[in-house]
């Protein structure tokens, strides 16, 4: 859905007010949840442009025109989950088709891929997209589509977008990328010249644990057809309660991911600077000393609020794990509480050994995803996990 004019205002306007046109009906300043499956003609041929909920939906408009104002792309489309975002991408392919993916992603995207699409005749390369030769080395003259995430779950690498999307224009391919651990308020990979991006909406853009989402925006007017048509065919759309819920929180999204990365930039440091002794290593960009700190400065404006910690061992891993009080012991990201993940047993839990150990996924390997508490509470947390601690 288009929303002109939209990305002239600056992100925090964007995200209260495109979509979000006061009820013509009552002159309520909050969008409807419009609870209907069909819609009545007004006579033969005649409507107000709405005819089945499946295809389209007014709480649902709303909220594609808000993400897609976000993303400054012309064209949004809201699916029931992240997953469903990704299998419409997939599904715009072929028989034959060769996609390159980032060897790191999450656990599902590789699931749906190796497990779904690859019987279906798709074939797939997972290799470290950030580096320039590994991504020519992978090309082929049947190669579509170019699949990244960045930074990347659980090991929060990062891929140069620029990079990307020139690759792509060069070989004729779709560049896509997840941008779900970012979200639209620290990165924009559709500005960089990456023709689809997607998100788990479940994660930061709804902020609140409370709705399951995905969505894929982009200016891009033959792809948009496409993905509208798959929408549509298959039918994976959210319920118009979801949509109200997340177009609530998309009003508070520039707020919570500043709360989220001021708490993972300070917990990062000390982490890296005062437990040496108990942490082999700590991922996350916003450190000097992440490999690709520099590019994360350019490409993004926040480092974000999700870490990654490396204790050692799956014994050390898991004695941290159940030591914590206030980070909940759970699978997702991305919501105002703070959660604590181990990706092996969890989320990546089907991504086979050899695999994970190709990126460095390993045992003792804990993702923490931060929340919005106050970051006295969440360090004081993590240093009684720990066993304590300066």
């Amino acid at each position: 859905m288009c929303l002109p004019g939209a990305n002239k205002m600056k992100f925090s306007t964007k995200a209260i007010h495109a979509g979000n046109e006061p009820d013509p009906t009552t002159g309520a300043v909050n969008v409807p949840i419009y609870a209907t499956s069909t819609y009545s003609n007004e006579a033969f041929g005649v409507s107000k442009g709405f005819d089945y909920g499946r295809t389209i939906n007014p709480t649902r408009v709303a909220l594609e025109k808000n993400i897609a104002a976000l993303e400054n792309g012309k064209y949004g489309f809201a699916f029931s989950s992240g997953m469903g975002a990704t299998h419409a991408i997939a599904t715009m392919l072929e028989k034959g088709d060769h996609v390159i993916v980032s060897q790191n992603v999450y656990g599902g995207t590789y699931r749906i891929f190796e497990r779904i699409f690859r019987k279906m005749g798709l074939d797939f390369s997972w290799i470290d997209t950030s580096s320039y030769d590994e991504i020519g080395a992978a090309l082929k003259p049947n190669t579509k589509m170019i699949f990244v995430e960045t930074p990347t779950n659980p090991m929060l690498t990062l891929t140069d977008l620029d990079m990307i999307s020139d690759i792509a224009r060069v070989n004729k391919l779709i560049s896509v990328c997840d941008n779900t651990f970012m979200s639209p308020y620290f990165q924009n990979p559709l500005d960089l010249g990456i023709d689809i991006v997607v998100h788990s909406t479940t994660k930061y853009i709804n902020g609140h644990s409370d709705a399951i989402g995905g969505f894929a925006a982009t200016s891009n007017d033959a792809i948009a057809e496409q993905l509208k048509f798959i929408q549509n065919s298959v039918g994976a759309v959210p319920s118009p309660f979801d949509c109200y819920l997340v177009l609530r929180s998309t009003k508070t999204l520039a707020l919570r991911m500043e709360q989220h990365n001021a708490n993972a930039v300070k917990i990062a440091n000390i982490l890296e600077k005062d437990y040496k002794d108990k942490i082999s290593r700590v991922y996350y960009p916003g450190l000097e000393s992440h490999p690709q700190h520099e590019l994360a400065k350019k490409q993004m404006r926040g480092f974000g609020g999700m870490i990654s910690i490396d204790l050692g061992s799956f014994d050390n891993a898991v004695k941290f794990f159940d030591g914590l009080k206030i980070f909940a012991r759970a699978e997702s990201l991305g919501g105002v509480e703070s959660l604590v993940c181990h990706p092996v047993s969890m989320t990546h839990a089907s991504i086979p050994r050899e695999e994970r150990e190709k990126f460095g996924l390993t045992d003792g390997l804990v993702r923490l995803s931060v929340g919005c508490e106050d970051y006295e509470d969440l360090l004081a947390d993590i240093r009684q996990a720990l066993g304590g601690g300066k």
